[in-house]
C-alpha cells in the first residue's frame, strides 16, 4: 500500500502537529531533555504564532494527559466559561437570536494560556522560559507565512481596513496581506511574553512560583487589564452592528483550568478510547464507534479486522453509508443532550453509551439515507432540540441542500465578515518514558476579534457555540462552558496508553477521527506497528446533515462530502441510497495527527496529514 509518507518509527520521541515548526519545536524540547508535556506546551505556544488564523493566546485548549508512570489518564479543561453578565436575556435584549460569530459579545473567558501553564506545572519539567523561547523567537524574528494566513486576511480585508484597524496594522502592513513564505512578525506578542517572563522571574528561582506568577499576571495583571479594555470597546461583529462584550476583570480572575476524568468506551481488540465529557462534542466519537457492528463476524464488511494479515480492501458504499448514518444519530444526540449549562453531571453519557440504547439506535440505520434529525431517548428521557434547530436551521438547510458546494469544502472556511467554521490546530507527543499527550488548541483567531494592540492578539469567540434559548443543556449560562467542538483523543490497550490523535475541523473532528480509527482497524500492521499514515491518507468524507456549531448554525440534511479518491462506484452507491453527495478535491478532508507507542517493545510511531502541505510528524 502506497502512502504519501512513511509512518515514522523510533524509540526516543515522536511529535505530530498541524504545522512543521510546532512539530520540530516539540522534538527540540525532547532533545533538550524535556518530556512530552514540556514539548506539547512549547509546540502549543509556537502554534499561536505560526497558525494565527487557527488559534491564539486568548483561545482555548482541551488536553488529554497520559503519564508514563501508570497514573490515570486525565482531561485538562482549558475551555473558559461564559462571563457573569453573559445571560440570554442580555443578548436577546440587544435584538439578537444567536450569539454573534465574531466580536467581543462572543468572547468567553480565555482558557489556553492558563491550561498550558497548569500542564507545565503539574506534568512538565521545564521552566516557562524554557518552553516560551521558541515562540518568542518566531514572533520576534519572524516565520515564513503559510498560504492560508494570507488567504484568511484577504477574506476579511474590508473588515480590517474599515473597522478592525489594529488588526490591519499587524496583518495588512502597507495594505498587503502576508504572502506565502514572507516573514511574518508579531513584535507586540513577543513583548507580551517577555513581560510575562519578567514577572515570572521576579517571583524567585522556584519553577512553580514562576509559573504561578505568570498565571496571576495573565488573570489579574497587565494582560487581564488589556483584555477587559478590549472587551468593553464597541466593535463591529457578524450581526452587522457594533457591540461591547461582557468580559470583566472578575471573570478573568475567577477562572482557572481544571482536571477531570475522561469518558471512555471499550472498543476493538482490547482498545479503550478516551474523550472529554459532554461539555465537548468528544463523546460523539464514542457513540459513533458504539454504532459500528459489535459482533466480530460483522467486521467482514469493514475489512479483515485481524490486524496482521495482508488482506486489505477499499471501503465500499455500504460501509460508508452505515458510518454516515451513525454520525447523524450521534450528532442528533449531541444537539439534544450535550452541554454544560445545567452541569456536566446531567449529560446522560452512561445511558447514551449503554449497549441496549446503542443497539436500538443501530437498528434505525436502514438502506436509505435519513433526512431527519433523530435524537434518542436515553434512559427514557424525552429529547429537546433548540427552536433554531427545529425551525430556522432546517428551513435554511432545505434550500442549502440544493446549492452547489465550493471546492475544498473539507477545509475550514472564513467568510468576509470574519465568521469562522472549524479553524483549529492539533498536537500530539509521545516520549521515551511513555508519557503521551493530545491537545487541540483553537479560538482567538486573527479573524475572531480585533487585535489588542498592546498584546498582539485578539479575544476569542467560543460563546457562539451556546444557544440563547433557555432550558437547554447548551444554553448560554454565566460560569458555564459553551459546548466546544474541540475533541482530542487518547486510546489505551489493556489499560495502557498506546495512541494520541486528533484533528482540526469543527463539527468534522470526530467524523474524521471515526474514519481514522476504522481505517486503522482494517489495515495490516506496518513493520509491526499500526499503519498510522495509511489510515490518515485513506480517502475521507464528512456530513453536515446536523446543525453546525458555528454561526449561523445551518444544516444540510442528507449531505455527504467525499474526496474524489473514494471512486465513482462508491459515489454512485451513496447516491442510490439517497445521499446528497458532493465530490470534493482528492485531498480535501481532514488534518489528522497521531502518535503511538507499543508498550511491549517501546517502539514509537507517528504520522501527520499531508492535506494542505502543512502538518508534519517528526521523531527518532
Amino acid at each position: 500500500m502506497v502512502t504519501t509518507r512513511p509512518t515514522l518509527q523510533g524509540t526516543f520521541g515522536m511529535a505530530s502537529s498541524t504545522h512543521w515548526l510546532a512539530s520540530q519545536t516539540a522534538l527540540a524540547v525532547l532533545e533538550d531533555g524535556g518530556n512530552a508535556f514540556d514539548a506539547a506546551v512549547a509546540a502549543g505556544f509556537v502554534l499561536q504564532v505560526v497558525e494565527p488564523h487557527l488559534n491564539g493566546p486568548a483561545g482555548e485548549v482541551p488536553v488529554l494527559v497520559a503519564p508514563g508512570d501508570g497514573r490515570p489518564v486525565r482531561v485538562l479543561c482549558g475551555q473558559g466559561v461564559a462571563p457573569a453578565h453573559a445571560t440570554p436575556a442580555y443578548y436577546t435584549g440587544l435584538g439578537l437570536d444567536l450569539v454573534p460569530g465574531t466580536g467581543p459579545l462572543a468572547a468567553a473567558v480565555p482558557g489556553a494560556f492558563d491550561a498550558w501553564l497548569v500542564l507545565l506545572r503539574d506534568y512538565g519539567t521545564r521552566s516557562l522560559e524554557g518552553v516560551l523561547t521558541y515562540a518568542i523567537g518566531y514572533a520576534e524574528n519572524g516565520h515564513p507565512a503559510v498560504e492560508r494566513v494570507g488567504a484568511t486576511v484577504e477574506s476579511v480585508r474590508g473588515l480590517f481596513e474599515e473597522e478592525w484597524t489594529a488588526s490591519a496594522a499587524l496583518y495588512l502592513p502597507g495594505g498587503r496581506a502576508p504572502a506565502p513564505g514572507a516573514l511574518l512578525r508579531n513584535p507586540a506578542l513577543a513583548r507580551t511574553w517577555r513581560r510575562l517572563l519578567a514577572e515570572a522571574r521576579a517571583a524567585g528561582a522556584d519553577r512553580e512560583a514562576q509559573l504561578e506568577a505568570a498565571r496571576r499576571a495573565w488573570r489579574t495583571g497587565f494582560v487581564a487589564e488589556a483584555l477587559v479594555r478590549a472587551a468593553a470597546r464597541p466593535t463591529m461583529d457578524s450581526s452587522g452592528e457594533r457591540h461591547a462584550g461582557t468580559l470583566d476583570g472578575d471573570d478573568l480572575a475567577g477562572w482557572e483550568a481544571t482536571y477531570e476524568d475522561p469518558v471512555t468506551l471499550p472498543w476493538w481488540h482490547g482498545w479503550t478510547v478516551c474523550k472529554a465529557a459532554g461539555w465537548s462534542q468528544g463523546p460523539s466519537l464514542l457513540q459513533q464507534l458504539a454504532l459500528l457492528p459489535d459482533d466480530p463476524a460483522d467486521w467482514e464488511a469493514y475489512g479483515d479486522g485481524t490486524r496482521g494479515g495482508d488482506a486489505y480492501a477499499e471501503p465500499n458504499a455500504e460501509q460508508l453509508h452505515r458510518q454516515v448514518e451513525g454520525v447523524k444519530l450521534a450528532m442528533a444526540d449531541r444537539e439534544s443532550w450535550y452541554g454544560d449549562a445545567a452541569g456536566a453531571a446531567t449529560v446522560p453519557l452512561d445511558a447514551l453509551l449503554a449497549r441496549p440504547y446503542t443497539a436500538a439506535r443501530r437498528a434505525l440505520v436502514g438502506g436509505a439515507a435519513s433526512y431527519e434529525l433523530r435524537p434518542g431517548h436515553p434512559g427514557g428521557r424525552t429529547p429537546r432540540l433548540p427552536h433554531h434547530v427545529r425551525e430556522v436551521a432546517s428551513a435554511e438547510a432545505a434550500a442549502d441542500a440544493h446549492r452547489p458546494v465550493a471546492a475544498g469544502t473539507g477545509e475550514p472556511t472564513v467568510g468576509g465578515d470574519g465568521v469562522t467554521r472549524g479553524d483549529t490546530c492539533h498536537v500530539d507527543v509521545v516520549d521515551r518514558w511513555g508519557n503521551m499527550v493530545s491537545a487541540t488548541p483553537s479560538g482567538g483567531w486573527l479573524q475572531s476579534n480585533p487585535v489588542v494592540p498592546e498584546l498582539g492578539f485578539p479575544l476569542g469567540t467560543r460563546l457562539q457555540m451556546a444557544w440563547l434559548e433557555p432550558g437547554l443543556p447548551n444554553t448560554l449560562t454565566p460560569g458555564r462552558r459553551p459546548r466546544t467542538t474541540l475533541s482530542p483523543s487518547l486510546a489505551l490497550r489493556d489499560g495502557v496508553p498506546v495512541m494520541a490523535f486528533g484533528t482540526p475541523g469543527g463539527d468534522q473532528q470526530d467524523q474524521w477521527q471515526l474514519h481514522f480509527l476504522v481505517e486503522l482497524a482494517r489495515r495490516p500492521l506496518v513493520r509491526g506497528g499500526p499503519d498510522l499514515q495509511g489510515a490518515i491518507d485513506a480517502p475521507a468524507w464528512h456530513t453536515e446533515a446536523f446543525p453546525g456549531s458555528f454561526h449561523p448554525r445551518v444544516a444540510r440534511p442528507g449531505s455527504v462530502t467525499v474526496e474524489s479518491r473514494v471512486g465513482a462506484d462508491v459515489v454512485a452507491g451513496l447516491r442510490r441510497r439517497g445521499h446528497r453527495v458532493t465530490v470534493g478535491p482528492p485531498w480535501s478532508e481532514g488534518r489528522l495527527c497521531a502518535v503511538a507507542r507499543d508498550p511491549g517493545t517501546g517502539v514509537l510511531s507517528a504520522a501527520a496529514n499531508p492535506r494542505g502541505a502543512q502538518g508534519y510528524a517528526v521523531g527518532r
